[in-house]
């Protein structure tokens, strides 16, 4: 592990880091990955992997897109729904629950995926590695006072 993400996990785990981060990060990376191709955002490409998630709106219809921190497994992948701690899911996962299907990018490749929520098995097996990824999930976990979302999403 790079001193460069160890440094980011430290911040993390501050009561300050989400709110700046929330603010600062999603529009940050939607522009930087873009232009990039997933190449470079705001904590670095080579530190965690990123990804765009694209939903559509359950009451506008509109696309969303949303970079999250994410877990490869197969050809699955796993996002959490933290929300950086605060009370409520974030809106991406009601879009998610509402409409499953939804456009993922990594890198430049886009590719169409279906996406359930994680059993308890499934939870129970992926949040372990979220954490490893991101310590500062507990923390959010903790804070938000509520069932942090988990889901698991298929190519389709």
């Amino acid at each position: 592990m790079s001193a460069w993400s160890r440094f980011l996990q430290q911040m993390g785990r501050r009561a300050w880091f989400p709110a700046v981060a929330r603010r600062v990060a999603p529009p940050a990376d939607r522009v930087l990955y873009r232009l990039t191709g997933g190449w470079l955002t705001v904590v670095g490409h080579d530190v965690f992997p990123t990804l765009l998630l694209t939903t559509t709106g359950r009451r506008t219809g509109r696309r969303h897109t949303t970079p999250l921190l994410y877990i490869e497994e197969g050809d699955s992948i796993a996002v959490l729904a933290t929300n950086f701690g605060r009370p409520n899911h974030p809106a991406w996962a009601y879009n998610l629950v509402s409409e499953p299907e939804a456009d993922i990018q990594i890198g430049r490749l886009r590719t169409r995926y279906r996406a359930h929520l994680a059993d308890a098995d499934e939870f129970a097996r992926l949040w372990p590695r979220f954490v490893e990824l991101w310590p500062a999930y507990e923390n959010y976990r903790r804070r938000s006072g509520r069932d942090v979302m988990l889901f698991a999403l298929e190519p389709i």
